[in-house]
């Protein structure tokens, strides 16, 4: 049977609580940049930003070690930087230049970084499902302990290749943590009028998989259940479902004008709800920094973004002797 939802919050320190504000915040600062180079066409194609779920994939990857894998879909900017990514090569990819992670020809939704255990990146609904359940039966034919975190959203959820990863994964015991990330929309579609389910997670009962629904808007909470879905993988009782219930601000990409929500649920989320916002009150009231120190970290930050943006920018164009590199055949004549 799955678990109850998550309610119990983590106990974290002062250098752990400013570390998640810092990774949040980057994030977030990154996003905005992202979509103002959108904006000034310096972006092309699709532009899928994750303002608002910041605190999904910085709760989860405060439970990795070197080695852990992630894969995810094409909401991806903030999974790269979170596990440790250059935002200069993040925005250069972004923008289509040579700096970027795949030399600027994947764009925002095809990149890699074999040295933090980045595997894309996937334009195609669901299709990082089964091959999250193929890079964790790599490590358990190794027979160590790492684990791969295969993330995917609420829309997704309703893909047939999805359950048939869940029924391999269970039937191997394979250190996968399946993460939903509900944002609650999908595409466009409100998840009541289109899942039968009202938590996602319970699909895995019928393939004996393990898992809860959590805050994907406190990033405590998301840590304490990423902490303990790792510890189920990392013994070898197979695979564990998190649904993250978060909530994104902006439309399904740059060019989803959002219009099947108000404007006031989106700001009654912010106000209420943010996950920076909530850290950020958490170290002030607890007296683990001041005012003053949030607005270095900021200003930090910003400049981090600014750095990036100014390297994607100054970056040249791809050479066209790169266009058949990085290929696994040579094109026919």
């Amino acid at each position: 049977m799955a678990a109850k939802k998550t309610t119990k919050k983590a106990n974290v320190s002062k250098e752990e609580l400013l570390s998640f504000y810092r990774d949040m915040l980057l994030i977030r600062r990154f996003e905005e940049k992202a979509g103002q180079l959108y904006g000034m066409g310096l972006i092309g194609g699709f532009c899928h930003l994750y303002i608002g779920q910041e605190a999904v994939v910085v709760g989860l990857e405060a439970a990795t070690k070197e080695g852990d894998k992630r894969i995810t879909s094409y909401r991806d900017h903030g999974h790269m930087l979170a596990c440790g990514m250059d935002p200069k090569g993040v925005m250069a990819e972004l923008t289509g230049r040579e700096g970027g992670y795949s030399k600027g020809k994947g764009g925002s939704m095809h990149m890699f970084s074999k040295e933090k255990h980045f595997y894309g990146g996937h334009g195609i609904v669901a299709a990082q499902v089964p091959l999250g359940a193929g890079l964790a039966f790599s490590d358990k034919y190794r027979g160590n302990d790492n684990v791969t975190f295969t993330y995917f959203g609420d829309g997704a959820a309703n893909q047939g290749q999805v359950y048939e990863a869940f029924n391999m994964a269970a039937l191997w015991d394979l250190p996968v943590i399946f993460v939903i990330e509900n944002n609650e929309y999908a595409m466009g579609t409100a998840m009541a009028r289109s899942t039968s389910s009202p938590d996602i997670y319970t699909r895995g009962a019928a393939f004996g998989i393990k898992g809860e629904a959590v805050d994907g808007m406190d990033v405590l909470k998301v840590k304490e259940a990423s902490e303990k879905a790792v510890a189920h993988c990392r013994a070898g009782k197979g695979p564990y479902i998190l649904e993250v219930k978060t909530y994104r601000y902006r439309g399904h990409s740059m060019s989803d004008p959002a219009k099947y929500r108000t404007r006031e649920e989106v700001q009654k989320m912010r106000d209420e709800r943010d996950c920076i916002e909530q850290v950020r009150d958490m170290l002030l009231t607890g007296k683990h920094a001041t005012d003053d120190d949030l607005k270095a970290i900021d200003k930090e930050i910003k400049g981090i973004v600014n750095e990036a943006a100014d390297f994607s920018k100054e970056s040249p164009e791809p050479s066209l002797d790169e266009l058949y590199t990085d290929i696994y055949m040579e094109a026919e004549a």
